[in-house]
């Protein structure tokens, strides 16, 4: 169970670019707080890189076999630890599995906001995350019609589950994605 298999497999099953970049995306922030959180940066690494790696096949939450279900029964088949699975089985609400673990609460609660993020950062004059402000992104969620599937309760619920302040994990998160900017395509 290494970020490289991780990589590996998330490729195998998604094809394109832009939820590569937003498992990158959600990575590069569930590991910041890893380390912030004194907690394995490799387990992380590898939760967050794998949460949505079915979801380009098997995108139909209602199908027992749909997303995550089938990442689910895909991962355990390869010996991914229980609490990897239950993690990634945790950040879509439909499953009914609570978060309980700081791990599982730090997926969700990263996981629509780097995508806002993203989208956020494709709208300023350089389509850069260097850009990017806790404002900025507090401006555009009020903004029902941008990036109008995210959903912004999702954003204020995951800051809420991490007992952090929603402008505090919006700059945190803002900060990690820009630390890795270049790596990320933002």
């Amino acid at each position: 169970m290494t970020r490289e298999d991780a990589w590996q497999l998330l490729c195998e099953y998604t094809k394109g670019e832009s939820l590569r970049k937003h498992a990158l995306a959600v990575e590069t922030a569930v590991r910041a707080y890893a380390k912030k959180f004194g907690e394995d940066e490799e387990k992380w690494s590898v939760t967050a890189l794998l949460h949505d790696f079915d979801y380009e096949m098997f995108p139909d939450p209602v199908d027992p076999d749909g997303h995550p279900y089938k990442g689910n029964s895909i991962l355990k088949e390869k010996g991914y630890p229980d609490d990897i699975r239950r993690a990634i089985m945790s950040h879509a609400d439909y499953t009914g599995v609570t978060r309980d673990s700081l791990l599982e609460k730090t997926l969700y609660a990263c996981d629509e906001l780097c995508g806002f993020i993203t989208a956020v950062s494709y709208v300023r004059p350089s389509r850069s995350v260097k850009e990017v402000e806790v404002k900025s992104v507090r401006k555009k969620m009020k903004d029902k019609a941008f990036a109008a599937k995210v959903n912004r309760d999702d954003i204020t619920r995951g800051a809420v589950e991490l007992l952090i302040d929603l402008d505090e994990h919006i700059g945190f998160v803002i900060k990690a994605l820009q630390d890795n900017s270049d790596a990320l395509g933002l």
